[in-house]
């Protein structure tokens, strides 16, 4: 895949520690939607080309929603805008970025009606 399609995507939580702690910080191909799990209360994120271009930035993302395992991240005009959801078939084939940086792609999500339990699969694969 051409340099130009992969994207890093740069997850912090700003109120931690005098500066904030990294979160998590991956590399995958270029797309419009991240999903995150366990996400933090607050979320910085940025979102830089293979180039080191800069091409979308949250600052200070909070949860306004229900806690939820997943929180949607889109890119929309150099933004990032943050959703807490219950992911749906709609959600399959998109990446999810884990704690610390892994990133692999949503294969199947099953949660109980009251959202007590869940059951996910997510592919994982590396080519260098």
């Amino acid at each position: 895949m051409p340099h130009d399609e992969r994207q890093i995507w740069d997850l912090w939580m700003p109120g931690a520690g005098a500066q904030g702690l990294p979160f998590a910080r991956g590399r995958c191909d270029k797309t419009e939607f991240m999903l995150v799990h366990a996400a933090p209360f607050s979320l910085s994120v940025d979102v830089w080309s293979d180039q080191g271009d800069l091409l979308a930035r949250g600052r200070n993302l909070e949860r306004h929603a229900a806690r939820t395992p997943i929180t949607r991240l889109q890119l929309q005009e150099g933004q990032v805008v943050r959703e807490e959801i219950w992911p749906t078939e709609t959600a399959y084939g998109l990446p999810v970025i884990l704690p610390g940086g892994e990133i692999g792609i949503l294969r199947a999500w099953w949660n109980a009606p009251d959202h007590q339990e869940w059951r996910w699969s997510v592919e994982f694969y590396n080519h260098q």
